[in-house]
C-alpha cells in the first residue's frame, strides 16, 4: 500500500443509521470525494428506495456498502479508526479536530486499514464506540448551533479526507507507516487486561467505576503497535505463571 491508493483502503461506517436518505447521500458525499467503502451497521432501513434515489449516480458506492451486525464486526481488519462526534466525552480516547484526524487517518491509510465512525442521527455514538477508536474527531461547527446532518458530517469529514491525501501526494517523501496494532488485537489484549485485573483482585467487574475507560484511554494515547500489543499480553499471561 502506499499514499497513491491511501483514500481506497478508508472504511466509512454509519452506526445504527436511522434514515435510509442519509445512507444515500453518504454513498454520494463518498463517491465526490474518491471514497469508495461504506460500512453500515444495523440499518434501521435498508435496502430502501429513498437511499437508491439519495445515492443519486453513486449507486454503485450503495451497491458495494457491506451491511454488518455490529461495530466490531465493522472494524475488523482495521488498524486506525477514529469517531466521529459532535461531543467531547469525560472520559474518552483523544479527541482531534476533523482536519487533523484526516491526517492521521490518510497516513495511517497508506499501509493499513482506516476508518471513521459514525453514530446514528438521534444519539450519535455512545461511550463504549467511541473507546473502539483510537481518537475522537469533532467539526469545529458554531458553538451556539454545532448539530449537523448525518449525511452533511460525511461529506465534511470526506472532504478533508481528500484534502489531506493531496497535501500528502505534493509534500516529499512520507516517514514509514507505523505497524499499528489491529482492531481485533487491541480488543483481544483489553479483554485479556481485564481478566487478569479480575483473577489479580484489582478489579471488581461488579464495580467497575471508570477504570476500563480510562485504561483505554491511556493506552489509546500511546497508539499501540502490533509488535507492542504481544509484549504487553505477553507481560499478563507471565503473571499467571508467576
Amino acid at each position: 500500500m502506499n499514499r497513491q491508493n491511501a483514500l481506497k483502503n478508508i472504511r466509512i461506517v454509519l452506526n445504527g443509521a436511522v434514515h435510509p436518505g442519509n445512507i444515500g447521500a453518504s454513498a454520494r458525499a463518498l463517491k465526490t470525494m474518491g471514497l469508495a467503502r461504506l460500512y453500515l451497521v444495523a440499518p434501521q432501513r435498508y435496502p430502501d428506495a429513498e437511499a437508491a434515489w439519495r445515492a443519486s449516480r453513486a449507486t454503485d458506492v450503495l451497491d458495494s456498502a457491506i451491511v454488518c451486525a455490529t461495530l466490531d464486526e465493522a472494524l475488523a481488519g482495521v488498524a486506525f479508526a477514529v469517531a466521529c462526534s459532535a461531543r467531547s466525552r469525560e472520559i474518552a480516547v483523544p479527541e482531534v479536530s476533523a482536519r487533523q484526524a484526516a491526517k492521521e487517518v490518510v497516513a495511517a491509510a497508506r499501509a493499513q486499514e482506516a476508518a471513521l465512525v459514525f453514530g446514528n442521527e438521534t444519539f450519535g455514538l455512545t461511550t463504549e464506540e467511541v473507546n473502539k477508536c483510537r481518537l475522537i474527531a469533532t467539526i469545529p461547527a458554531a458553538p451556539d448551533y454545532s448539530s449537523l446532518n448525518l449525511a452533511a458530517a460525511v461529506q465534511v469529514f470526506a472532504y478533508e479526507l481528500r484534502m489531506a491525501a493531496i497535501s500528502e501526494l505534493a509534500g516529499g517523501p512520507p516517514e514509514r507507516p507505523r505497524q499499528l496494532a489491529s482492531h481485533e488485537e487491541i480488543e483481544g489484549f483489553y479483554e485479556h487486561l481485564e481478566r487478569t485485573m479480575v483473577e489479580a483482585g484489582f478489579f471488581d467487574p461488579e464495580h467497575p467505576k471508570k477504570l476500563m475507560p480510562r485504561l483505554r484511554r491511556l493506552f489509546a494515547r500511546a497508539q499501540l503497535e502490533k509488535e507492542e500489543v504481544n509484549i504487553l499480553r505477553g507481560i499478563l499471561r507471565s503473571f499467571r505463571r508467576s
